[in-house]
């Protein structure tokens, strides 16, 4: 999708929806990105994951129509592609930024919820490709503005679920549901902890000892093309090897007897299941740390996990070990560790309060120095 992302400032710059469609919005809503303190490849496993939501928003406005028509207009790409329309119940795929509101109004419709032609205006400060979860800000804010404005009766989890549906069966990408259930149910100040196979979450307060930091990488990912699918596929066969219905299964037994059961797979399915596993176990004890207020034990927590995602489950690339290498060079720096699926993206950092913005700057002068690339730091 070739979106780009845009700041407060860009923002005030676009016209505006009396501009664009000649009339007042009738709803506007928005969603955040997120970005996952732990528990990465383990959402689509039935297993945990702790992210918290970003500054970083996702704004949709909706008038609705009387007619079965949708035009849609999005600032975050190029001029000439800002401008789409199609008709209700002729979603199809178009392999374009639009797919994501087709993708929204064909799970409504699914959902049997009676719909009406609207007119959409879609701005976003969500980086893509950053691993940030912007195409679940994107559908939770098209779906909570299309609820709004047509007063469906449907919840925020509802909202959630439909986000998951729409992108997993229209766009096309296997994700799990981690990313949509934060976007619509995160608070800011907290970590929100989710059990992806119950769907039952608690909102975990963040310690004040700590400031998180958010720097991109600069290299893209897409969850829709390249080894995120292929990761699942390895995961679905390990599952089958053990008898399993999923990971989560592997919980109730003894942590020597999991392990021993897995190292029995095939390479490189025991080094997946072995992430899998071990990352449910960080994210539990990663819980009671931040609860605790032990920075310190958490930070160890992201290095570990980082060194997973990048062993055991080859997912980082060198430019994300870069930035982790030179993060946990700082004095600062209590842990860091790539985010979200891998294969370019972002990575999440914990610092001591008030030292976010001189550590930030200098990893993304040290990584430019190192690389050649630049580093964008979306946080603080």
């Amino acid at each position: 999708m070739s979106h780009h992302a845009t700041t407060a400032h860009d923002i005030a710059a676009y016209p505006d929806f009396t501009q664009l469609f000649h009339r007042l919005p009738d709803a506007l809503a928005y969603a955040p990105g997120r970005v996952n303190l732990m528990g990465d490849h383990t959402d689509y496993n039935g297993g945990y994951v702790l992210p918290m939501p970003l500054p970083q928003e996702t704004h949709v406005e909706v008038a609705l129509r009387q007619d079965r028509t949708v035009r849609v207009w999005s600032g975050n790409v190029e001029p000439a592609q800002a401008h789409r329309d199609y008709r209700l119940g002729e979603e199809r795929r178009r392999q374009d930024w639009v797919d994501y509101v087709q993708a929204a109004t064909a799970a409504l419709a699914r959902g049997t919820h009676a719909l009406s032609g609207m007119d959409v205006r879609v701005v976003s400060s969500v980086p893509p490709g950053a691993g940030l979860a912007s195409s679940a800000a994107l559908l939770v804010a098209l779906l909570h503005a299309m609820r709004n404005a047509l007063r469906l009766d449907v919840s925020d989890a509802d909202v959630a679920r439909l986000a998951h549906l729409a992108e997993t069966e229209f766009v096309g990408a296997p994700v799990g549901i981690m990313d949509q259930m934060v976007c619509a149910l995160g608070r800011p100040g907290s970590a929100f902890f989710l059990d992806t196979a119950t769907l039952a979450y608690e909102h975990v307060p963040l310690p004040p000892s700590a400031e998180w930091i958010v720097i991109h990488s600069g290299v893209r990912h897409s969850h829709q093309t390249g080894s995120y699918p292929e990761r699942r596929r390895e995961c679905e066969a390990a599952c089958a090897l053990l008898g399993l219905r999923s990971m989560r299964d592997l919980e109730g037994a003894g942590r020597q007897e999991v392990l021993s059961r897995i190292a029995e797979l095939p390479p490189p399915l025991d080094a997946r299941a072995r992430h899998v596993v071990t990352e449910n176990d960080r994210v539990l004890a990663g819980v009671e740390l931040l609860q605790d207020g032990n920075m310190r034990g958490f930070g160890a927590l992201m290095k570990a996990s980082h060194e997973s995602l990048r062993h055991d489950y080859a997912v980082s690339v060198p430019e994300t070990d870069l930035l982790v290498e030179l993060a946990d060079a700082e004095e600062a720096v209590y842990g860091a560790r790539l985010t979200g699926g891998g294969f370019g993206g972002s990575v999440v950092i914990a610092a001591q309060a008030g030292a976010g913005r001189q550590v930030a700057g200098r990893i993304a002068e040290r990584y430019r120095g190192h690389c050649g690339r630049e580093a964008a730091v979306l946080l603080p």
